[in-house]
């Protein structure tokens, strides 16, 4: 139902024990094992303390390429831990914004806390209370809506002279794009406030802003004006209820991939109301962009999934789209919970990268690479249109979470290169950041931060997609680490 969601947020703190919780008692513990740093990759889910004014990063490698000029967004969980209760669940710590400003060679840079409901609660109470995707809650949490648990620390959008904070279960909430400061909430239509804008909205190549919104088996298909005003909203029925957090679009078709982890109950917290049914295999549902009536499911056999790369329509109708494919949901029940402890052994295999193929005929085949890799994106100039190129995080190995690297996927000639740091570097997301003046793939850099474990400080660098291998082109570093984040977006 459309609003499940809203209903079970609303209804999480009655379900839940009034004294002793699960985050009371593993908080401590979640505290000391951070603190004494018994993973050597803990650093990378340490707590922020409080916001970081705009400072000026320090070279250590290379030198500003002329023309780089812009700024890096990035979002994602900056703090899990509070004395009275605590996070247990990697995506549900407090978002926190970070802005790497480029600019004449030099580099910046600055992080603050979404100012959201539920931190304010939680700063009053200096405890973790609200449910979450992976955390129970309890029963102080103070949840009248969707907004009032969202921890808005997942992706960032770009609109104007604002960026939205973005978390896959409420609203986007606005922060000046200047300084971080929090706004207010958007809502895009009053009779649809609180309803679901996922953390990736996808361009297309006419500027129009699409998202989905997805709560169980509706969901609502968002289309915005470039400048983020709403140009249309339209709810479906979906043919099933899956965990949906992301999808993809053609210059002229929405893509939504629908993974067996079902919702079959109203749980809390929401992971513990998700079931793993491969056997279902995995559907894909491509929708007109302007006939949303007009609609077509592909068969799959049963995969898991976080992220997928943009879509692309070839001249016969063939659809084509990358995704990090993993084997189940291990990683996102467990996992996650293993980078809060700050300890422990990940399970199962990390993501690969696969090629999805959909042909007129209804066929649908999916090809897998030999690349580890997460987070996939692609050149930003061809958006929805026919492309190679996918750079994604790599390094990732079975027992030990996070990425050590990066690569360049080039789908037409099936070569991946890239560049490892090793064991002492946390690789966050990777972006293109098109070159001036020039249009090829490769004239693009590639930008994104890392979180350097020996030298405990949180690091930028730049690379040349046309030499990835021979490593960053300039690197900067802060006198400080950062918590590894998710999603950012690139304003150059």
């Amino acid at each position: 139902m459309i609003h499940s969601r809203r209903a079970f947020l609303m209804g999480a703190a009655a379900l839940s024990a009034a004294v002793a919780t699960p985050e009371m008692t593993r908080a401590a513990a979640a505290l000391n094992a951070v603190a004494e740093l018994k993973a050597d990759w803990a650093l990378a889910t340490r707590d922020v303390e409080a916001d970081a004014p705009r400072h000026a990063l320090r070279l250590i490698h290379g030198r500003a390429p002329a023309g780089l000029e812009g700024v890096l967004y990035r979002n994602g969980p900056g703090r899990f831990r509070r004395p009275g209760g605590s996070a247990t669940h990697w995506f549900d710590g407090d978002g926190l914004m970070r802005a790497f400003r480029i600019q004449d060679g030099q580099a910046t840079l600055e992080a603050r806390f979404v100012d959201t409901p539920k931190r304010r609660t939680e700063t009053e109470l200096d405890a973790v209370v609200t449910p979450g995707f992976g955390t129970r809650g309890d029963a102080r949490a103070r949840v009248g809506s969707n907004d009032d648990a969202n921890a808005a620390n997942t992706g960032v959008m770009p609109a104007g002279d604002r960026i939205w904070a973005l978390w896959e279960g409420g609203s986007p909430l606005a922060m000046d794009a200047a300084d971080l400061s929090t706004q207010a909430f958007v809502t895009l239509r009053s009779d649809l406030k609180g309803m679901p804008f996922q953390a990736h909205p996808r361009r297309g190549p006419d500027g129009s802003i699409w998202n989905v919104g997805a709560a169980g088996d509706r969901a609502v298909i968002w289309r915005l004006n470039p400048d983020g005003g709403l140009n249309q909203a339209e709810v479906l029925r979906l043919p099933r209820a899956s965990y949906m957090h992301d999808f993809t679009a053609t210059d002229r078709h929405l893509i939504l991939v629908m993974q067996p982890w079902l919702f079959e109950t109203q749980a809390t917290p929401i992971i513990n109301g998700l079931v793993w049914r491969p056997e279902a295999g995995t559907q894909v549902m491509v929708l007109d962009k302007d006939d949303l009536s007009r609609r077509r499911i592909y068969e799959l056999p049963g995969f898991f999934h976080f992220h997928l790369g943009d879509a692309w329509a070839e001249a016969d109708g063939t659809i084509r789209f990358d995704v990090a494919a993993g084997e189940d949901p291990r990683f996102a029940v467990d996992g996650a919970r293993v980078l809060v402890e700050g300890q422990g052994t990940v399970p199962g295999d990390p993501a690969t990268l696969a090629l999805i193929t959909l042909r007129p005929d209804g066929r649908a085949e999916m090809t897998r690479s030999n690349a580890v890799g997460e987070f996939p994106q692609s050149d930003p100039r061809r958006r929805g249109l026919r492309r190679r190129l996918t750079v994604h995080t790599g390094g990732e190995t079975r027992g030990r979470p996070l990425p050590t690297g990066l690569a360049l996927q080039d789908w037409e000639t099936g070569r991946s290169e890239g560049f490892t740091f090793g064991r002492h570097q946390v690789v966050e997301e990777v972006l293109f950041a098109p070159k001036p003046g020039v249009t090829a793939e490769r004239d693009a850099w590639l930008i994104g931060p890392s979180v350097n474990l020996d030298a405990g400080r949180t690091e930028l660098h730049v690379f040349d997609a046309a030499r990835i291998e021979e490593g960053p082109v300039v690197s900067w570093a802060a006198d400080f680490a950062l918590p590894a984040g998710f999603h950012g977006a690139w304003v150059g």
